[in-house]
Order: structure tokens, then C-alpha cells, then sequence
């Protein structure tokens, strides 16, 4: 018995084909002829098969090391060829913008300026929308490390007409993340309200931590940010881990806060809670942020919102994997002991808080609880997991103007 099967030439078409979209590929071979076939011949058995095939690394650092070669060599037909086949194929537009930042040191400005150019026209071209970022003074977003020990990564930003801004709000991610989770709702504040986003000690690209801490540490750390940017009292807006900072905040120092948002966050864990904290502290010690990447994401982002914004779940789960291990079992550890269920009633400033329906690990019945607790507090339920900051970036917003309607 005979059967076909598939040679280095097949094997290599089908990598080209992934790469480039059916129709270059077409173009490209079926227009072969005695003078150029040998070279197609070539190209896709050793490039796109010896090449492109090889299991080292993966399809998107390949395409990206394409991108940085071609710019370095200003080859900018092929630059702009792979460029857009790599927007096409799911490409993240961050990790583009990464291999052309990098590119702009060892390539020179030039060639990164045109490579910026080639590829804010495909975006154009493809239809997709880039936000306005103008370099303009109170637009721009300035990052620094807080002198105070430990040191904190922030950025700032805010309205040109520094006399005409609205209340200061801070913004406290979620465990794991860092400040960048905050760029949208950021931007949007940003042109009527001064705005601080800061990385949690041991996290994002604030300095490494390696000696235990409670969550009071976290409180005092947000304490030191509020009196150093001078801007207090303000509005505290806290997402899962920065929820519970939050909700200390208002207990210990009510003096630096005006209001505060509770987002998907619970004033104690219930013990199964608890006990999957320390478990997966253990995991990330054991096994790095690969160990609960994947288990974290379907926790963070419901399957609806992965499978529509494949995208920006991708940049979660790139923003889980960049964290320091250890920083992460520090945090969740001092988390799964926090227990602020009898102090909320000490809470006299206006308090918003933000539930998930979807959100598994601080469900709306703990929601519910921190609202009936604290006088006055109310409550949005949005169609969301557990980042509902990412996930309903409208609803959430809506839900930060309730609250800043009720600050005088």
C-alpha cells in the first residue's frame, strides 16, 4: 500500500502560510516559474520549514525577532510584510510595541521612527483604533521610585490646568498585576483628576521584598504614597488586593482618604479562600508564576471576555508570568490572614463597592457584606470575573463617577 506524504516543501508551506495569510503565500508560489521556482523552492523548505519549524522558540518571539532584524537592516517591504501578518495573527499590539522600543537602542532612532511610522499606518489600515496619547504637560505619564524604603514604582498623571483638577484619586491593583492594569480608566480620569498608580512592594517594578509582611504593610506603604505625593486626602480605588488595602486605609488613616471604591474584594476570606492563597504561594515558590498562570487567568477574566479579547487576556497573562515569584507568595500570604469585618463600621467616608457575577474568588455575596457594614456604602454588580476593571472598564468607571458625584 502507497500513500503520499507530506515532504519539507508541504511542512514548510503550511508554517508560511500561518505566518503570512494564505493569499501572500498563493501570490508568492503560484506564480512560480522556471526562472524563480528553485528559490520558492528554497525558501519555503530551509526558511519556513528549518527555520520557522524549530521547536526552540515560539511563533510569536519569532515573528518579533523578525520585526527587529528587518528594522535593523531597514528592509522595510519585508519589515511592514511581517509586521502586518503579525497584527493579523493575534500578535499583541503591547509586544509589538516592546520589539520596536527595544529596536530604537540597538536599530537607532531612525529606523525606529519608521518602524513606528509602517506600523501605526497598517494599524490604520487594518481598523484599529489607537488612543490618543498626547506628550503634552499633565497628559504626560511621568514613572519615578519613591525614595522611602521599600521603593515603589509610580506614575502620575493629570489635567494641563493644574488649578482646575478635580479630586486626586490613587489606584491599587490586584495581586500579581502591576500599574499598567490601570492605563484605560488612568487616561480617562486623567484629563479632570490627578492620578497615582503605583506597584505593590515586591511587585511589578517596585523594589523586591523577601522578608514576610501583614497587610498593615501595605496600608502604611499607601499611607507614605498619599503624604509624599502631597495631594491628600484622596480617592482610593482598590481592585482584589488593593480593595483590601483600601479598606485598611479607611480604618487606620481616615484622615488621608476622601472616598474609597472597593473593587472585587472581600473584608475577610472564608477559609477555603485562605487556604488557596497558601496553596498557591507554595505552587509560584515551587514552580515560578507558571505553576498557577493559566488557573489565574480563568479566575481573573471570564471565558466570554477571553475568547472575545483573546488580546487582553494575553496581556494578563503576560503581566502573571512577569511577576518576581517570591514578591507574589509575600502578598498572598499577607492577604489570606486579613480580616477587616470588625472594623467596617468605623468607615465614615463615602465607600463604592464593585462586585464580579461572575467572580468565583470575592463573590457578590462577600460584596454585599462590606456594603451592609459600612454606613452609607453602595453597591454595582457588574457582568464580570474578577478583574472587572479590565473586563467592564465602562461599568466600572461609571461606578468611580457615582462615587466621586458624592465627594463635596
Amino acid at each position: 500500500m502507497s500513500f503520499e506524504r507530506p515532504d519539507d516543501l508541504d511542512r514548510g508551506a503550511v508554517n508560511r502560510r500561518a505566518m503570512l495569510g494564505d493569499a501572500w503565500v498563493e501570490r508568492s508560489l503560484g506564480q512560480a516559474n522556471w526562472l524563480n521556482a528553485e528559490f520558492q523552492d528554497q525558501v519555503t523548505r530551509h526558511a519556513w520549514h528549518d527555520i520557522w519549524g524549530r521547536p526552540g522558540l515560539d511563533a510569536q518571539t519569532r515573528r518579533l525577532l523578525v520585526l527587529g532584524m528587518t528594522m535593523g537592516l531597514a528592509r522595510w517591504e519585508e519589515f511592514e510584510l511581517h509586521c502586518r501578518a503579525a497584527i493579523r495573527g493575534g500578535v499583541p499590539l503591547a509586544a509589538i510595541k516592546e520589539a520596536l522600543m527595544q529596536g530604537a537602542i540597538y536599530c537607532g532612532v531612525p529606523a525606529a521612527n519608521t518602524a513606528f511610522k509602517l506600523t501605526v499606518a497598517i494599524c490604520q489600515a487594518e481598523g484599529i483604533a489607537l488612543d490618543p496619547a498626547p506628550l503634552l504637560s499633565g497628559h504626560r505619564v511621568e514613572t519615578h521610585h519613591t525614595f522611602s524604603l521599600p521603593q515603589l514604582r509610580v506614575a502620575l498623571q493629570g489635567p494641563i490646568d493644574a488649578d482646575a483638577a478635580g479630586v486626586p484619586v490613587v489606584l491599587s491593583h490586584a495581586l500579581g498585576m502591576r500599574l499598567e492594569m490601570w492605563d484605560g480608566l488612568a487616561a480617562t480620569l486623567a484629563q479632570h483628576h490627578p492620578v497615582l498608580r503605583y506597584d505593590h512592594r515586591g511587585q511589578g517594578g517596585s523594589a523586591a521584598v523577601r522578608t514576610p509582611y501583614a497587610i498593615d504593610a501595605l496600608v502604611d506603604d499607601a499611607a507614605r504614597l498619599i503624604t509624599e505625593w502631597g495631594r491628600g486626602p484622596v480617592v482610593f480605588v482598590g481592585l482584589s488586593m488593593g480593595g483590601l488595602v483600601a479598606q485598611g486605609l479607611a480604618i487606620r488613616r481616615p484622615d488621608l482618604v476622601r472616598g474609597v471604591l472597593l473593587g472585587n474584594t472581600a473584608a475577610v476570606y472564608p477559609q477555603a479562600g485562605r487556604d488557596g492563597l497558601v496553596q498557591r504561594a507554595e505552587a509560584v515558590r515551587a514552580g515560578g508564576l507558571a505553576a498557577v498562570a493559566d488557573a489565574t487567568l480563568e479566575r481573573f477574566l471570564s471565558a466570554g471576555f477571553r475568547a472575545q479579547r483573546p488580546e487582553a487576556a494575553a496581556m494578563v497573562r503576560r503581566d502573571l508570568l512577569r511577576a518576581d515569584a517570591e514578591g507574589y507568595a509575600l502578598a498572598a500570604l499577607a492577604i489570606s490572614q486579613v480580616d477587616w469585618s470588625a472594623d467596617l463600621g468605623r468607615i465614615n467616608c463615602p465607600v463604592q463597592v464593585v462586585a464580579g457575577a461572575q467572580d468565583v474568588g470575592s463573590t457578590v455575596a462577600m460584596a454585599q457584606q462590606i456594603a451592609d457594614a459600612v454606613p452609607g456604602a453602595q453597591l454595582s454588580v457588574l457582568d464580570a470575573a474578577h478583574l472587572s476593571a479590565v473586563e467592564q472598564p465602562a461599568g466600572f468607571a461609571e461606578a468611580l463617577h457615582a462615587l466621586l458625584s458624592r465627594i463635596a
